[in-house]
């Protein structure tokens, strides 16, 4: 085939034209009649070749155009500017219409004007779908514009403010010409501002797509009110084109949500002065029964010196000391409900620790109560105080005893537990590692409504005269001082199950050892001085008294301002014996720093009954210093002191 020969490549342009069906490819002549048609013109217009050719080709231009001469100015345009393109309607065969793309071009030979080319291309669809695309935008502008609820409003890339809707307008109060144009840093406060919050928002947006926040903004008249922002990054073939923010006006849901809390706070501190009233209520007729117990041996003590009897002075000074004992105990209870017990906390093997119990849990519920202990391998250790743990493990297992009045089985569980954020928040916990010791027994059980008060003081469901009620909100309060968490499960008539969540600590759990355990204490305090600092005369006297029958020579302060007056002083002090909370300034603690900075060697014993912060590990406790719980006794105080005075001496 030779491209060059004419007749050849006439032949081959026929077939292409006539190839083409989605475009009508036709030829007019000067003066518009049609003299081809192609298969394409046929199937877009409706016209055969033989029903077309000769005919003029304003037959396809719709009524209104032909009156407006339309068809005479494509001609012209064509000739004069050497093309013609359009889109407008056209008309087929059938009287139908559709939407054309049309492209005249003149064909001229030697110069002149030997008639026209026109392309006509059928695009109903795709108009179809522009102005589809056009009214749904038309509708979301007219959406936006409406919505007053919500300010809608454009970004550029800068941050600076493109279109606005009646929304925007009404809740900052800027009017569109206004504000297009300005940059929306002025909606924030000044301390936003200072901070710069809103390019950090938009940073955020374009880093992550979308940025979302509450916070305080600014209306045109300086007024602020409580907002809901959220701004999306708008990309156009993955170019960032700009922002699309949307604020909404929550100062009404703000205010009330602040009087709901306010109110909760109302009402938690009505709930709060209801439990101060019970505990107090239980509190006093408790004291008042001792007090009572108390008071009477001691008249009876006195009033028997004074007529020179002298039997049975023993046993009057026995039951005084008994009922104030049984007072200290109620002390500590209430003080470990109240997370202000003072701890030891100390790394613990929880599975050592319930084994070194078994004997005295077993001879405790008796033998209608099977025990089964079933401990986990290889189980974590934790920071406790183990005096305290294992007075709990006790409370709990004498507790199921009493809900087993015809035998039972009880079992203590110990367990690794892993909790995750979502097992954490279903306990109270942060997530974490947690050490569990579980009590469960197979007793009466509890209804929801005792669950609900178990933990509360004085509660009890035990028969007058059998519990004090204090219990199980010792053991919460212990607990939770010790950063863990009780959990009760129970039904009636299928046991009760208690579990204590201890966390995780780092560090390979040690026996536990104090001084007393491993050095023996001094046989007498001749030549040895101890420094007494507490600002309660009778335990100043008293401690003062027990130490020169032993012995020892003692020295005395009812502040820290005159405790360490002395302490600075070069007055041999052996040991010093201070109160944690003192008046003077400074806490017992504080002074003896001080102390230690002149004597570094200095033992110390803390005696207290309340700290601000009572947990022994806050006060950071040192070598050399130990720590005995008000009330104490005096064979306990002197053993405790013997102990540090021999261990000075060893050192």
């Amino acid at each position: 085939m030779n491209p060059s020969n004419p007749a050849i490549g006439k032949d081959t342009y026929e077939l292409l034209i006539h190839g083409l069906t989605d475009y009508a490819i036709y030829m007019l002549a000067p003066d518009g009649r049609v003299i081809s048609w192609n298969p394409g013109a046929e199937r877009i217009k409706g016209y055969t070749a033989d029903e077309i050719i000769g005919e003029h080709f304003s037959r396809f231009y719709t009524e209104e155009d032909r009156a407006a001469g339309a068809p005479a100015r494509t001609l012209i345009t064509a000739a004069e500017a050497g093309r013609f393109h359009t889109e407008a309607w056209r008309v087929r065969r059938d009287g139908s219409r559709f939407w054309a793309n049309v492209v005249v071009d003149p064909i001229r030979q030697a110069g002149e004007l030997i008639g026209f080319a026109k392309i006509t291309r059928d695009m109903t669809e795709q108009r179809q779908a522009q102005l589809a695309a056009l009214e749904s935008e038309r509708r979301f502008r007219l959406l936006v514009q409406s919505v007053t609820d919500y300010a809608i409003f454009m970004l550029n890339c800068e941050g600076y403010v493109s279109n606005w809707n009646a929304g925007a307008e009404r809740i900052k109060g800027y009017a569109e010409p206004e504000i297009v144009g300005c940059h929306f840093s002025r909606f924030y406060t000044s301390e936003d501002l200072a901070q710069g919050v809103p390019m950090v928002a938009l940073e955020t947006a374009r880093r992550e797509g979308r940025f979302e926040a509450e916070g305080w903004r600014v209306r045109k008249d300086g007024e602020r009110f409580w907002a809901s922002v959220v701004i999306d990054a708008v990309y156009d073939n993955g170019r960032l084109v700009g922002f699309a923010k949307i604020t909404r006006d929550l100062t009404e849901r703000r205010q009330a949500q602040l009087e709901l809390e306010q109110s909760r706070e109302q009402l938690f501190q009505a709930q709060k002065m209801e439990a101060v009233g019970q505990l107090t209520g239980g509190l006093a007729h408790d004291f008042n029964n001792l007090l009572a117990g108390i008071n009477g041996s001691l008249e009876l003590l006195s009033a028997r010196i004074t007529q020179g009897r002298y039997k049975d002075l023993d046993r009057l000074a026995t039951m005084a000391q008994s009922a104030a004992t049984r007072a200290a105990t109620l002390t500590h209870r209430l003080l470990a409900f109240s997370r202000r017990q003072t701890l030891d906390p100390r790394p613990t093997n929880v599975n050592q620790l319930v084994a070194g119990m078994e004997e005295l849990i077993r001879r405790t519920i008796g033998p209608a109560v099977e025990l089964r202990v079933t401990a986990a391998a290889g189980l974590w250790p934790t920071l406790v105080d183990q005096n305290q743990l294992e007075n709990a493990l006790l409370n709990l297992c004498i507790n199921a005893r009493d809900a087993m009045p015809d035998g039972g089985c009880l079992t203590v569980k110990t367990a690794n537990q892993w909790l995750d954020s979502h097992a954490a928040r279903t306990v109270d916990l942060p997530p974490g590692q947690y050490v569990t010791l579980a009590i469960s027994d197979t007793g009466t059980g509890m209804t929801p409504e005792v669950m609900a008060k178990a933990f509360d003081p004085f509660f009890t469901t035990k028969p007058e005269g059998k519990g004090t009620g204090l219990g199980l909100s010792m053991v919460y309060g212990f607990v939770r001082q010790s950063n863990g968490q009780v959990r009760i499960s129970s039904q009636p008539g299928h046991g009760t199950s208690i579990c204590l969540y201890l966390p995780f600590h780092p560090i390979e759990a040690q026996a536990s050892e104090t001084l007393s355990d491993t050095v023996a204490p001094s046989s007498g305090g001749l030549g040895k001085t101890i420094f007494v600092v507490d600002d309660e005369p009778t335990v100043r006297m008293m401690v003062s008294e027990a130490l020169q029958e032993l012995g020892y020579a003692t020295l005395e302060a009812n502040d820290s301002q005159g405790g360490l007056k002395i302490l600075q002083s070069d007055v041999q002090i052996d040991l010093l014996v201070s109160d944690i909370g003192l008046p003077g300034g400074m806490n017992g603690r504080q002074m003896v720093d001080i102390a230690r900075s002149a004597r570094p060697g200095l033992k110390v014993l803390f005696i207290t009954g309340y700290a601000e912060h009572a947990d022994v590990s806050s006060i950071h406790m040192q070598p050399g210093m130990q720590v005995l719980t008000k009330p104490f006794s005096l064979d306990a105080l002197t053993t405790q002191i013997g102990s540090l005075i021999s261990s000075k001496e060893s050192s």
